[in-house]
């Protein structure tokens, strides 16, 4: 299926249908890719995300609530679906708070709504490198040797921008805004999710003042067969 510029070109998609009314937004370092076979005949927008497939990356580092800003224009006409997996949840969320006259419903997957606590302090080894490193003492590749050593998969493969815009994103915390989402939502979570325990899934469904939760007890984070068809009965 040929992409579609959208937004001046900020934002690559695939357009299914003539009228789409599903918006579908991919996991951090996923594409509109992964939702060919949730959207098998349904309607929709599958976006590349600034920063991943074809679409160019955010001028800066973006938050959640940028990426929202511009999305937005795509749903002003109303009665809109928005599904996200993930990053892409985080998006959904802000859309469905900020522009509740847009979103009619909300499908979320496998996204960290709630912040984890944090386990402590840097190690001392990783604070004293940042010490040398702000003195001028330990030089630029010496210290990104040492963030790389320390970060997590995601944050060693993003660059520039888009590591900054990671940084943002992890310690961002929807606690207080779900209950402006007020589009219901439907949750449909892996058992055995890493990324976003499902622990956490079920603490945020209470938050929504609308949203039920779907459970596969065979799947992770990623959308594998069981989620896939989860998935497509919650778009109905």
């Amino acid at each position: 299926m040929a992409l579609t510029a959208l937004l001046g070109g900020s934002v690559l998609a695939e357009r299914s249908g003539d009228d789409p009314r599903v918006l579908a937004l991919h996991g951090w370092g996923r594409t509109r890719a992964d939702w060919a076979p949730v959207l098998q005949g349904t309607p929709a927008l599958a976006v590349d995300l600034p920063g991943f497939g074809a679409s160019p990356e955010p001028p800066a580092a973006w938050g959640s609530r940028e990426y929202a800003e511009l999305l937005a224009p795509l749903l002003a006409d109303g009665g809109w679906t928005v599904l996200g997996h993930s990053f892409g949840g985080r998006v959904a969320v802000q859309l469905a708070a900020g522009w509740p006259e847009s979103v009619e419903r909300v499908v979320l997957t496998g996204v960290p709504l709630l912040r984890r606590t944090s386990s402590g302090k840097a190690p001392v080894g990783f604070r004293a490198a940042k010490w040398l490193h702000a003195k001028g003492l330990l030089s630029d590749e010496r210290m990104e040797a040492e963030r790389r050593k320390r970060g997590s998969a995601d944050y060693r493969a993003a660059h520039g921008v888009m590591r900054d815009t990671l940084v943002r994103l992890v310690n961002e915390d929807y606690r207080a805004l779900l209950p402006d989402v007020k589009a219901p939502v439907a949750m449909v979570w892996g058992a055995h999710d890493t990324a976003a325990p499902l622990a956490m899934a079920k603490e945020a469904v209470t938050l929504f003042p609308s949203a039920s939760l779907a459970v596969s007890e065979s799947s992770g984070h990623l959308l594998d067969d069981a989620l896939v068809g989860l998935l497509r009965e919650a778009l109905r």
